[in-house]
């Protein structure tokens, strides 16, 4: 029996989570190798790695959410986005 079959997966569904469990655990490995202090970069709040990973998954949500919502581009465009969005948070958030 498969044990996954009652939340009928597909493959993109399957690999958003993974994506998602992935970069979760690196940035639990990070933090373990190099514990880091909260600092205020162009967000209004004082912020750690933690808090600026959130801050990007959540604005990515909204980005696809607009796409998809307001436009008839391609979600590849949303993902751009997002992708971008998320190093310039991290880097400078």
């Amino acid at each position: 029996m498969d044990w996954m079959s009652w939340m009928a997966w597909t493959t993109p569904s399957a690999m958003f989570f993974a994506g998602i469990g992935s970069i979760l655990v690196g940035m639990t490995c990070w933090e373990v190798i190099s514990p880091n202090l909260a600092r205020k970069g162009f967000l209004p709040i004082v912020t750690t790695r933690g808090d600026r990973l959130f801050v990007s998954l959540l604005s990515g949500a909204f980005i696809h959410l607009g796409v998809i919502g307001f436009t008839e581009m391609s979600i590849w465009v949303a993902f751009g986005v997002a992708v971008s969005w998320l190093f310039i948070v991290m880097k400078w958030g």
